[in-house]
Formats: C-alpha cells, sequence, structure tokens
C-alpha cells in the first residue's frame, strides 16, 4: 500500500480528550475517529490490526473444535426475563421499543440467546459436548466512558458458550479454553498474566481473566511472592491471621463526643489513633434484612465478599432513613456496640484490633477501648475486604501479596446450571432422562487487545506494534523523492517486498525525511528501509522499530535480513 494512498490523518499533538496512551496514540496514528462519547469508527489501519486479532483467535478457537456462529445484537427482553438479568443487570444494558411496543436490548454477552438456541437444537447427550463462539460488536451504556477502546459504549468481542453433561466435561473444555487462550496471546506477542476473578453478572461458581501487564493497566493483579497465586483485585483473599482471641483487660469503653466528626480521617485525627485502629460500620439493606458490615478504618469492603459471608444476593448501602432506624443515629456514627434487630458481620482483621473505636449509636459521639468478643460480637466472620499489598497469601500462607498492574482482555468461567436451570435448557441421557445442561463461557475483548497492546508495547515517539499485530510488518522510505535512483530503488523493494510475503507501506509521499519516519515511528511499523545517502554506495538501512538497531545492506539481502 502507497502512503499518499492511506487514510490515516496523523496528528501530531495529543488530543486533549485523550487521557491514556493507547487512546492518544490511535487517535494520532489515525487508527480511529470518535464518533460519540464511546462509539468509534476503526480507520484502514485500525482495522487492519483488529482483523490480525480477529484472524488469530479464530485459527485458535476453530483449532480447538469450536463452531462459529452468528447471532443476532437485537434481543428480545424475553429470554433476559426468563433468567431475571432484564430486572437486575442495571443501566448498561441498552434497552429499546420497536413499533409495536415490544422491548429489546442491544446484547452486551449473549448466555440467554446462546441457551434458548442450544436448548432448541441439541436434544440427545450424544450431541454433547458442544462449544459455540461469535466475534461481534456489543453495546453496554457505560456510565462514563473513557479510555478510547478500553471503556466504550460499543467494542468487538468474541464470546464463546459450551454445553456438558458433567461437571468433569466441563472440566476438560475449561482446561482446552485456558490452553487456546494462552496460544492466543503467545502468538499475538503479548505478555499475560491469568488470575482468578469474580463473576460479576456473568455468574458461576469460577472464572479467571487473562490480564495484559502493563505499567498503565487500570486493574491491580495481586500475585504471591512464594507460590503461583494471581487473583484480581475484586477477588484476591486474603490469608487469615490467627486471632489471639479478646483479653477482656484493659481499660474499659469510654464514650467520647465527637461533634460534627464522621468520617475515617476525622474520627482518626480527632481521636488521636490510627485508621486501623478505628472499626468502620457499614449498614446494607438486603433481601433478608439489614446488615452491618464492619471492617478497619484502613480497608474497603468488598461487596462481592460480603455477599458470600452473608449468604445474601441483593446487597445495597442503606439510605440515611434505615440507617437512623437501624442505629438510632445519623450517618457516621454507627458501631456494632449495643446494636440491636440487625446481622452483624466483620472482617477477619477486626478481630484483631485490641483496644478499637466505633461509633456510638449517637449522635455526635464515639467509643473507644472496645474489644472484640468482649463488647460486641459478630453473628459471622470472614474475609470482607479489597487485598492491600503485603498482605498474606491465602494459598500458601507465607508469601506476601506483590501488587502490578494489568487490562483485562479475556475470561473464562464454569457457569454450571446458572442459565440453563432457569431456562429449562435440558437433554436426554442414556436412560432417555431429562437432565440440565452445563455451561461455560469464554470471552476476550478484541477491541480491547488492541488498545492493551499499546499500552504494553510504546515508547516517547508512538506505538511499537508487536509483529503479528502490526497493520504492515515494512516501512520502504526514500529520503528524497527528487532523486530517482531513490525512487527506483524504493519502487522495487516495494514489489520485491510484497511479493515475498511481507505486507509493505511504501511513503511515497513528497515531504521530508524527518515527516515521513516520524509518521511511521508514530504509526507503529516494525521494521523501517530508509533509501538515503547510503544508496550511494550500494545500501540501503533496516531499523527496528523495538531496539532501534540499524543495519546497512544490499538491497537485494533487505527480505533475507528483516525475516521473520
Amino acid at each position: 500500500m502507497r502512503m499518499s494512498q492511506v487514510v490515516a490523518p496523523t496528528l501530531r499533538e495529543d488530543p486533549a480528550e485523550a487521557e491514556v496512551v493507547s487512546h492518544k496514540l490511535m487517535l494520532r496514528g489515525g487508527y480511529i475517529r470518535k464518533v460519540a462519547a464511546g462509539v468509534y469508527t476503526f480507520l484502514p489501519l485500525g482495522f487492519k490490526v483488529l482483523n490480525k486479532v480477529t484472524n488469530i483467535i479464530r485459527e485458535e478457537l476453530n483449532r480447538a473444535g469450536a463452531q462459529e456462529v452468528l447471532m443476532p445484537t437485537l434481543l428480545p427482553a424475553e429470554l433476559w426475563q426468563e433468567t431475571g438479568r432484564w430486572q437486575i443487570y442495571g443501566k448498561e444494558l441498552f434497552r429499546i421499543k420497536d413499533r409495536h411496543d415490544r422491548e429489546f436490548c442491544l446484547g452486551p454477552t449473549h448466555e440467554e440467546c446462546i441457551t434458548d438456541l442450544v436448548r432448541n437444537s441439541v436434544k440427545s447427550y450424544k450431541q454433547l459436548p458442544v462449544n459455540l463462539y461469535q466475534i461481534q460488536t456489543k453495546f453496554r451504556d457505560e456510565i462514563r466512558p473513557r479510555f478510547g477502546l478500553m471503556r466504550g459504549r460499543e467494542f468487538v468481542m468474541k464470546d464463546a458458550y459450551s454445553f456438558h453433561t458433567s461437571e468433569e466435561s466441563l472440566d476438560q473444555e475449561y482446561r482446552k479454553m485456558y490452553d487456546t487462550y494462552c496460544r492466543i496471546f503467545d502468538r499475538l506477542g503479548l505478555k499475560c498474566r491469568v488470575v482468578e476473578a469474580d463473576s460479576g453478572l456473568i455468574g458461576g461458581g469460577y472464572s479467571q481473566e487473562f490480564m495484559v501487564l502493563a505499567e498503565t493497566g487500570e486493574e491491580e493483579i495481586f500475585h504471591c511472592s512464594h507460590c503461583d497465586y494471581s487473583a484480581s483485585r475484586d477477588s484476591a483473599g486474603v490469608g487469615a491471621y490467627k486471632s489471639p482471641g479478646a483479653s477482656g483487660q484493659g481499660p474499659g469503653m469510654e464514650e467520647v463526643s465527637t461533634p460534627n466528626v464522621r468520617t475515617v480521617e476525622e474520627v482518626s485525627a480527632f481521636l488521636k489513633i490510627k485508621p486501623s485502629q478505628l472499626i468502620k460500620t457499614l449498614i446494607y439493606e438486603t433481601e433478608q434484612g439489614p446488615l452491618a458490615a464492619l471492617v478497619r478504618g484502613d480497608h474497603a469492603i468488598n461487596e462481592a465478599k460480603l455477599k458470600k459471608v452473608a449468604g445474601v444476593d441483593d446487597l445495597r448501602l442503606a439510605n440515611a432513613e434505615t440507617i437512623r432506624k437501624v442505629t438510632g443515629a445519623p450517618v457516621g456514627f454507627a458501631g456494632p456496640v449495643g446494636l440491636k434487630g440487625v446481622r452483624i458481620v466483620a472482617d477477619n482483621a477486626v478481630e484483631l484490633i485490641e483496644a478499637g473505636a466505633s461509633g456510638a449509636n449517637k449522635a455526635d459521639t464515639h467509643l473507644t477501648h472496645i474489644v472484640y468478643g468482649r463488647d460486641y460480637k459478630a453473628e459471622a466472620t470472614g474475609d470482607l475486604r479489597y487485598a492491600v499489598h503485603a498482605d498474606k497469601c491465602p494459598r500458601c500462607a507465607e508469601g506476601k501479596f506483590e501488587v502490578s498492574r494489568g487490562i483485562e482482555v479475556g475470561h473464562i468461567f464454569k457457569l454450571g446450571t446458572k442459565y440453563s436451570d432457569k431456562m429449562r435448557a435440558v437433554y436426554l441421557d442414556d436412560k432417555n432422562q431429562e437432565k440440565v445442561l452445563i455451561m461455560g463461557c469464554y470471552g476476550i475483548g478484541v477491541s480491547r487487545t488492541v488498545a492493551a497492546a499499546i499500552e504494553q508495547n510504546h515508547d516517547k515517539d508512538g506505538i511499537i506494534w508487536p509483529l503479528p499485530l502490526a497493520p504492515f510488518e515494512v516501512a520502504v522510505v526514500p529520503a528524497n523523492t527528487a532523486e530517482k535512483e531513490q525512487v527506483t530503488t524504493a519502487e522495487k523493494l516495494y514489489h520485491d517486498l510484497t511479493a515475498a510475503g511481507f505486507s509493505v507501506l511504501y511513503d511515497d509521499r513528497e515531504d521530508r525525511l524527518g515527516v515521513k519516519l516520524k509518521d511511521v515511528d508514530l504509526i507503529g511499523i516494525p521494521y523501517k528501509v530508509i533509501i538515503g545517502k547510503a544508496l550511494k554506495e550500494g545500501k540501503v538501512e533496516i531499523k527496528s522499530r523495538r531496539t532501534g538497531e540499524t543495519v546497512l545492506t544490499e538491497p537485494a539481502s533487505v527480505a533475507a535480513k528483516i525475516g521473520r
């Protein structure tokens, strides 16, 4: 392709709207253009990269025995109502009505649709297991679309779904998909870490995320210094610290007047204690009634963990009116001592606070020197909080957490019967008995992977594409188009390299060499072949975008020097 023909309007300055590296460079490099908040057009360069990702994913899924389908984007509400997700998915679901006032949504994911397909198509155990996948545009009404392709309202995704007769069969397919994902990201040239994850709105009993490692990643990855345990921030467990038990000795409780002092920072400063000595009491509303959750003042509660420990499904922070009704005090003065008519669940670390402080369930008042077991007790204790650096590993109990950053690009789930049970997706076993299908789910954010690749591979001059992802592998750049010999050599190299199987961008523009080289570096082409002054000695210059290494060689040797 000749550069003069490529629709790739490059920009010299970072657009004001762009916050992260990938967003800046995809706009500056002429890969994407914004249509609306969280909605982008892929220009020719961007579409070439997207297709390269798609092709590798498709090849590996087909190799693993999955079968490609294409489901509709427009999904009827009835399917989502069968599983209850129409009600609980929230405002991220794009909901629309047709001219007959029938409700639909734009699919953010397709568990209901695929389950409906299989329950009407697969009837016998002899047809199982089966794994169906698609590569398709998805929609989510993000409250704040940002970071370009990282968090958009419209994005390209690969989603696959497997159906089984047994947990053992699911385990085998799950492992196959795990290995397939490892091959995919290896072929894409990306450094990834696999972490245990929270299943979120997709659900199921177990899931893992594939994270592209990048210093600019928006998610924290917790990994053990001693064993191979890794987890996302949402799901990282915290190793239990042995409780010494409450001695009940020391000073007794003391009530302290704390007028207009509510936050952890304010209370800690007023009482002259560390935030770790403060017992933060959060009041929630659940389907089982009000719930008080206790964590240390310097810790943040993880509501997914809280749901599991408390055994509830519907969890939301109580409003001011409910808090006053439950505690007898306004917001900011709740505490566990003397709390009546409400279940109390405490994080493990709360038990270890020997002389703590908390709200007194009275306006403008706190309690000091309170001790777990002597002054208050929880109905249940467990791991309720987000992990922090240096926490103990929950698996080996010897290592401590180190924290790195990453970008989620893939997520695999063991769904079990979450969807098939509610949608009556059944098959006949070898005894002609009806059994509920067991499911797995496997997703890759295709367009997100493109952005993640840039976050992991860039420098001050622009993108540094891994070779399998680059829109072109080689850029042929004559230094001066007024020099006939340079142009003749460039034309021949362009045709010879193309014939040798390389994808080549020939910068035939009449711009200055500096302008052309800046554009090629910004776009991220792995190799530049520069035809300049060295041509007088029969040489051209090959320069690696990643290493900066330069080699002078005869034009006929360029293909062999570049290799693959």
